[in-house]
């Protein structure tokens, strides 16, 4: 059995880092095993510009401990306002990586995301002139549509209109969280990849549901059924370059969390690296964590992979702290639910 498995340094390809007291609290536990994220920009009020995203990433770099070596890969919500011309400037000086995309109402702060697709066709036309990639969140609003078929739905409703009208649009559907998106994925030769996160690849919603709720497992899109987490573990695990780290660990205080009205959001980032390579191990294919963790997603981004490395040691379990600590409260670390015996070491 190996015991020491040494990767290239990762990539988080889907992060919230929220903003203030917040972000000072939960940079540091990013910054610790991670060389660069992509910062999710659903503030409030949202990053839709280029100034504010220039702003908000010199806070983020204002924030980090003096001795981390961490770049945040920055982005811009995509409103039925948005100037594709402020669009194609932030990418071309470097500042932006990405679009992000909210269908009105879909999750955290998503209040000012796009409700008629055809009032941004002009940006996704300009995207895919300069090669800029579209990250979707992708799950459909309507009421009448049950929370556990969103995403099927928006893969048939708007993802692959949207491909279909805009071709070249390189996209990145996030959270994937179903069969249907990993088959949807692994039928598209080139221009369409998909992040997992850490917490779906561990629970499914009997986790969130039996014996009562567990507010800390709620995230958005919810967990499935066992057999499409079983899903994303196979293509988590199967070498394919299309699938790629993305926690979108995301941090609530517990007060928010555990109240009438919870939010949604798993906070993974401090233990993430111990828990994939548990998940890897168990599947037989800990040669294959560093394609999903630090190499994929840097390819389908453009970017080479990170030159420094992470080591991971398997030996007793460890232990990470139940909660972080903020100026705005308590904060609960994801808990896999099972011993973690693998600990990063260098």
């Amino acid at each position: 059995m190996t015991d020491t498995l040494t990767i290239a340094r990762p990539d988080d390809w889907h992060l919230h880092l929220r903003d203030g007291a917040m972000l000072r609290a939960v940079l540091p536990e990013t910054a610790r095993h991670f060389a660069r994220a992509i910062i999710m920009p659903n503030l409030v009020p949202p990053v839709v510009t280029g100034a504010q995203a220039a702003a908000y990433r010199d806070r983020i770099l204002s924030a980090l401990p003096a001795d981390a070596n961490f770049t945040p890969l920055m982005t811009l919500y995509l409103t039925e306002e948005t100037d594709a011309d402020d669009v194609a400037a932030a990418h071309e000086s470097g500042l932006i990586s990405a679009v992000k995309l909210y269908p009105a109402g879909a999750t955290t702060n998503s209040a000012s995301g796009v409700q008629v697709f055809d009032r941004v066709r002009g940006v996704f036309e300009r995207m895919a002139e300069i090669g800029l990639p579209l990250c979707v969140h992708g799950e459909v609003t309507e009421p009448e549509i049950d929370i556990f078929d969103r995403e099927a739905v928006f893969i048939d409703r708007v993802l692959d209109p949207i491909r279909r009208t805009t071709p070249g649009l390189r996209v990145v559907m996030e959270h994937i969280t179903t069969s249907d998106a990993v088959e949807y994925v692994q039928g598209v030769e080139s221009g369409l990849g998909a992040t997992i996160t850490t917490h779906h690849l561990v629970i499914n919603r009997n986790h969130i549901l039996v014996g009562g709720i567990r507010p800390h497992y709620y995230c958005l899109p919810v967990a499935k059924r066992e057999i499409h987490r079983q899903a994303l573990v196979a293509a988590a695990t199967s070498g394919d370059a299309r699938f790629f780290l993305g926690t979108d660990s995301a941090p609530h205080t517990d007060d928010n969390k555990e109240s009438a009205c919870g939010c949604a959001g798993c906070f993974t980032a401090p233990n993430t690296m111990s828990i994939l390579a548990e998940v890897f191990e168990r599947e037989n294919a800990l040669e294959r964590l560093e394609g999903f963790a630090s190499r994929h997603g840097p390819t389908f981004y453009g970017l080479p992979a990170n030159t420094e490395t992470l080591t991971l040691t398997r030996g007793a379990p460890v232990s990470y702290p139940s909660h972080i600590d903020s100026a705005e409260g308590s904060v609960t670390v994801f808990d896999p639910g099972f011993p973690l015996h693998w600990r990063v070491t260098t």
